[in-house]
């Protein structure tokens, strides 16, 4: 057993912190002593450990501890995402390091700004969270996909990638026009109708995520031509502007 002095110590988490986990529920201690102490075992610390992981993937509080309490929590599952995760953040701040050394060097001959861009890292984390099923909408998506048969999701799934379609073949023109705009209001009602309520809110994020440079864009610019994700982020966050 350890302190919660000697915990902190171990892991830099501050005494604070740690009285505060406890109280919302997110880490309780194993034990108290008799005069109250906190007393933590290692099953305590592995969880904290799946704690401070889950918030370097920028999970909030409260859906850590939704996820870390479920009775169906795989260890294993929330381990793979976290590597993939940080995995990526290695990737960004190499970029990032070797923007720097050349600048120093002198050796950049134009201003670039891809190192900057945290695109893949935000997406995956996005995907994280969904496949949890924490949110309400992730919960509707699988109510209503329950029982749906393989060729029914993909006549689905083809239908969502023709809005793609349409949307590439006026990626050249601009995405505040009335054309542009019904397509994502035609977006939205698909959404609302096949996955879950497509609020304004939602939809934006879902805008950003399709340009954002992952599986997404690559998807959408097979379907509707090179540029058309972009296009259609920049149409939502017009629309969702409204």
């Amino acid at each position: 057993m350890r302190t919660v002095h000697q915990v902190s110590e171990l892991t830099g988490v501050s005494i604070r912190t740690l009285q505060y986990y406890d109280r919302i529920g997110l880490l309780h201690p194993t034990e108290y002593t008799g005069s109250g102490y906190r007393l933590y075992d290692d099953a305590a610390l592995e969880k904290l450990q799946q704690i401070l992981l889950f918030r370097e993937l920028q999970f909030p509080l409260k859906d850590i501890q939704a996820i870390v309490n479920r009775p169906d929590f795989d260890r294993n599952k929330a381990l793979e995402q976290q590597i993939r995760l940080l995995t990526l953040k290695k990737e960004h701040l190499e970029n990032l390091i070797d923007l720097a050394r050349g600048i120093k060097m002198m050796e950049v001959k134009k201003l670039a700004f891809d190192a900057f861009d945290t695109g893949k890292i935000d997406e995956y984390a996005a995907q994280a969270k969904a496949s949890w099923g924490t949110t309400e909408a992730y919960k509707e998506f699988e109510q209503k996909s329950k029982g749906r048969k393989p060729e029914e999701t993909a006549d689905i799934s083809r239908q969502l990638m023709d809005i793609f379609r349409e949307m590439g073949e006026i990626r050249d023109t601009d995405p505040a026009s009335e054309k542009a705009q019904a397509l994502v209001k035609k977006l939205q009602d698909f959404i609302t109708e096949h996955f879950y309520r497509c609020t304004k809110e939602i939809l934006s994020g879902l805008g950003k995520m399709y340009a954002a440079g992952g599986d997404f864009t690559t998807n959408i610019d097979s379907y509707g031509g090179q540029g058309t994700a972009q296009f259609a982020c920049d149409a939502i966050q017009i629309y969702c502007g409204k």
